[in-house]
């Protein structure tokens, strides 16, 4: 059995920026705010991070930093996932220089790939890749799903250990387990299924709505791992309509609003994302004061 990268709740966290750069400060404060709520991983460059708007040298320095913030206190995961095979190897080198724990590997957006494709471009990668690599599944922000069929056969590579599964299927869910058993741990990659997904056996989620309430996310989570999946039930019901709220424009517009809004930086995104709307952006605020949060 493959060794496990982590367990619970990981934070996909936002990349806090100014007009004119990277935001190290808020950062910062945003990383020790997770670890002290009990997160249990850190994923730094993913979707939510707006790595698809950050130059690879400007990723490399944030993973970087990260790395060191954290400073082994929790797992540190850096997204390195692009199109382009080779900018994948080149981003995935930079990222297993710097220290990062493992890589998440989105499948190629756009140009998107055959499944023999999929699995030439991610055995190229965990071959090369130096720390342990995490599959990751969007199908509705790619255009290509990535298969349980194809899972399976990616499991057996060494290297491989992990999916972020975001298709919102459950019914996709439970093929992975059945084809893949132990060979890969699954986390979900869609909050509102974080207890359905661990009730199936998945070891977790890597979360949006963990940047605004960690704590709470981690209790549900921890609530699963002790197999009290009514209380875990209560909590993923609890957290339901900021979850919502927080996927009602594209992601990771509301969470930037949100993380702005409880002093973790400005509401600072690269084009063509562009600040929070309303009334969205009143109905987010007013789920989040409802959890106890000063907006």
């Amino acid at each position: 059995m493959k060794n496990t990268i982590f367990t619970g709740m990981a934070t996909a966290i936002v990349t806090p920026m100014t007009e004119t750069g990277i935001d190290y400060d808020a950062l910062g404060r945003l990383i020790e705010f997770q670890i002290e709520s009990g997160i249990n991983a850190i994923v730094v460059m993913g979707t939510t991070g707006e790595n698809a708007t950050i130059e690879p040298a400007d990723q490399k320095e944030v993973i970087r930093y990260t790395v060191e913030k954290v400073a082994h206190r929790v797992p540190v995961i850096a997204g390195t996932g692009t199109n382009n095979t080779e900018h994948v190897l080149a981003n995935t080198r930079n990222a297993c220089e710097v220290g990062a724990d493992a890589v998440l590997v989105v499948t190629p957006y756009y140009n998107k790939a055959t499944q023999a494709g999929l699995i030439k471009h991610f055995t190229m990668i965990a071959d090369e890749s130096t720390v342990p690599v995490v599959l990751y599944n969007v199908p509705g922000r790619t255009g290509v799903n990535l298969l349980p069929k194809t899972v399976a056969v990616l499991a057996e590579h060494p290297n491989i250990v992990a999916i972020k599964e975001a298709t919102g299927s459950m019914a996709q869910m439970v093929e992975l387990k059945a084809l893949c058993g132990d060979k890969i741990d699954i986390y979900s990659g869609e909050d509102a299924l974080t207890v359905p997904m661990m009730a199936m056996g998945g070891k977790g989620t890597i979360s949006v709505l963990s940047n605004v309430v960690p704590a709470q996310c981690v209790a549900m989570t921890d609530a699963c791992k002790a197999g009290d999946f009514a209380a875990a039930a209560d909590w993923q019901c609890k957290l339901l309509p900021l979850t919502n709220a927080l996927f009602s424009q594209v992601n990771p517009i509301p969470v930037k609003a949100a993380v702005s809004a409880m002093g973790f930086g400005a509401e600072v995104l690269r084009l063509p994302l562009t600040p929070m709307e309303e009334p969205q952006r009143s109905a987010m605020f007013d789920e989040m004061r409802k959890l106890g949060i000063n907006v």
